[in-house]
């Protein structure tokens, strides 16, 4: 009884070194962005102006939409066919706003900031920051449990990966998952609509504004403040690197993992 309760007081111990840990990671990140004085994009890259405004503003209202309409459609029941839909739509998606992008003159490259850092090191970047999102992560999912119930259902496509009884299925989702939403995500949410707001509103506001339509989108109310802090932590991830690259490898990671602990409920706890 008493080693059982010292092993309690370990984990709990060790829980607060890790969320300790991650406040301090995250809060030198967000001391170091805001002791950056404000600089103009370099000469070859021209910055967002009314065109994007425009077509971020498109892009948000169809996205609000989406949400609204997400609670009548059934997302465990998709087939793979419709799967592979959405995969295209994405990649679409991102190829349109890219195209759109260089068609208004700006070097979407060197804005992104794809040549800024190489892909080693972005990697890195992204696995030790993503490791240190976790325990904020964990501590906003259990508020929320705490206020909505724990015995909420969980999201659609848990549910659909679960649920899947061919590997041609599996094999889609987690294509999607690992490869597809980290890139179109991450672009369109932290690099396009982040910098877009960015520039018309300001730091602060782009990062809340950005990160609860990221978690909105989902169209799941418990996972919704989980959701928040993770597009938060990307999109500091992103302002702090410079690079699209670190929360494109922060998102694929985050959901490699998630598919992993999804694939072995009997090791992992869910």
């Amino acid at each position: 009884m008493i080693a059982v309760g010292g092993f309690s007081i370990l984990v709990a111990l060790a829980n607060a070194l890790f969320l300790g840990l991650a406040v301090y990671v995250y809060g030198a990140l967000i001391r170091q962005i805001a002791a950056r004085s404000p600089q103009a994009p370099p000469a070859v890259t021209r910055g967002f102006t009314w065109g994007d405004a425009v077509l971020a503003s498109l892009l948000a209202t169809w996205f609000v939409l989406n949400i609204t309409a997400a609670g009548a459609h059934n997302i465990s029941a998709m087939r793979t066919r419709e799967l592979a839909f959405n995969a295209l739509f994405s990649i679409a998606l991102l190829l349109f706003v890219a195209a759109f992008l260089r068609f208004r003159g700006i070097d979407v490259g060197t804005l992104a900031g794809f040549s800024r850092i190489g892909f080693r090191r972005a990697a890195i970047t992204g696995a030790v920051l993503l490791m240190a999102a976790y325990p904020l992560i964990f501590v906003a999912d259990a508020v929320s449990q705490r206020l909505i119930g724990g015995d909420s259902e969980r999201q659609g496509i848990v549910e659909l990966f679960n649920a899947s009884s061919t590997l041609e299925q599996r094999v889609m989702i987690i294509i999607l998952a690992v490869a597809v939403a980290p890139l179109a995500e991450e672009f369109l949410f932290r690099f396009f609509l982040y910098g877009v707001l960015k520039r018309y509103f300001g730091r602060v506001v782009a990062i809340v504004a950005n990160a609860a339509l990221f978690g909105a989108v989902h169209a799941h109310l418990p996972s919704f403040a989980p959701l928040f802090i993770l597009g938060s932590c990307f999109t500091l991830a992103f302002e702090w690197s410079g690079s699209i690259l670190v929360p494109m490898t922060m998102h694929a990671l985050f959901n490699s993992l998630t598919l992993t602990a999804l694939a072995f409920p009997d090791v992992i706890k869910q």
